[in-house]
């Protein structure tokens, strides 16, 4: 039941089970209390920026769209896009919503851009572009004062410093990853994500080349060295890691791997990682071809999802124990091609898949009790969506 229909229950209560006498009496009350939860339901119905980066290489696409969501209903509106931006796979947004940041994944031409965002309008003015000191930029983060890059196939991490408007300085440090692994795709490090600890003072990367978690002491206002290597986890020779997250509380990490479709979860403190268990995203009678591509907990921190693509095209629902352990709940359709990112929204009703070969985004409603996914029916079409950030409310 959503809160219009409460509304309209409380009303309806009021009139029929009390005498015209005593409503009239409460008039001022009624009134005060109706005024209240109309208030109540404006703000709960605002809606969240959505922004969305696309491949442009494969079919019509302007790069980012940015659309407003309804986190009541599930509906959708087009705001605004950019023009012509190559391959913004990949976005990161400022925490004030002033700034977008994007990768730009165009092989030895790789760059990093920024974007002022203006809320009201949705448009995305360019700010600079700055070289990505790697090839294909994949992955990017942003805190105050930098942005962390993963290039995944220069196999690096490149830090920019921010200017006061939030565009970008030329790349201040670069941390070069060496070595291999032993599938076909492990012939050079790559890696595919950075991600923040909670307390923001490490970064963890995961090297799909080299089959290991490196975790970095991070200094964000170091006049050089941004990120100082600290160690480096293994995982399953072959696996290749590509996307964590972090448990709720901070106290687990838990590893996607691409190539084995493995869950790696690991304790976690003071950067420091600890594997208390392995398990996959896989169905058990599954035989085909597939890739692991993205891994979020719910916001009330008590499911995990993982997609899975290839033939696959899953999502794989696990609750998350008291111990952080994982229990594999179900394994249903993403209902697209190729589902390479996805995200849920903050109040945790929907789950939104974003389908790089299908051309589509597939809006999920989520069963907060339960942790099941179910198809609104509802689709935002675009060129080849692979990356999904909802901004904050306004």
């Amino acid at each position: 039941m959503d809160l219009n229909t409460s509304i309209y229950n409380v009303v309806h209560i009021i009139i029929v089970y009390f005498s015209p006498s005593i409503v009239f009496k409460m008039k001022n009350s009624i009134l005060l209390l109706f005024l209240g939860l109309i208030s109540l339901s404006q703000a709960q119905t605002k809606n969240l920026p959505l922004f969305i980066g696309t491949y442009t290489n494969s079919c019509d696409s302007k790069g980012i769209y940015v659309y407003d969501f309804d986190t009541n209903t599930g509906d959708f509106v087009f705001k605004n896009a950019t023009e012509k931006v190559i391959n913004p796979s990949y976005l990161a947004l400022s925490k004030n919503q002033k700034v977008l940041y994007s990768v730009n994944e165009n092989g030895a031409e790789s760059t990093i851009s920024s974007f002022r965002f203006d809320e009201t309008t949705g448009q995305l003015t360019s700010l600079n572009q700055q070289k990505a000191q790697g090839a294909d930029p994949c992955y990017i983060i942003n805190d105050v004062l930098n942005v962390i890059v993963a290039n995944y196939s220069g196999g690096n991490i490149a830090v920019f410093r921010k200017n006061t408007d939030g565009s970008l300085t030329e790349a201040k440090q670069l941390m070069q990853h060496k070595g291999k692994g032993i599938h076909p795709r492990q012939e050079s490090a790559h890696v595919h994500m950075v991600y923040f600890s909670p307390d923001k003072k490490y970064v963890l990367s995961t090297d799909l080349g080299t089959d290991s978690v490196d975790i970095y002491k991070y200094h964000p206002d170091a006049a050089n060295d941004v990120l100082q290597w600290e160690s480096s986890i293994p995982v399953q020779s072959g696996s290749g890691p590509r996307h964590l997250t972090f448990s709720k509380d901070g106290k687990k990490v838990y590893v996607l791997q691409e190539l084995n479709g493995a869950i790696s979860v690991f304790d976690y403190a003071n950067g420091k990682l600890n594997k208390i268990q392995e398990t996959t995203i896989l169905s058990k009678d599954f035989k085909g071809n597939f890739t692991g591509a993205d891994i979020h907990i719910s916001p009330d921190g008590k499911f995990l999802y993982a997609s899975n693509r290839g033939e696959a095209n899953t999502i794989s629902i696990f609750k998350i124990l008291k111990n952080g352990q994982l229990q594999p709940l179900s394994v249903v359709s993403s209902l697209g091609k190729g589902p390479r990112n996805f995200v849920i929204d903050p109040t945790g009703k929907f789950l939104l898949v974003a389908h790089q070969y299908s051309n589509d985004i597939v809006v999920f409603k989520r069963d907060l009790s339960s942790g099941a996914i179910s198809d609104t029916g509802k689709r935002i079409e675009l060129c080849s969506p692979v990356c999904l950030v909802f901004g904050n409310q306004k």
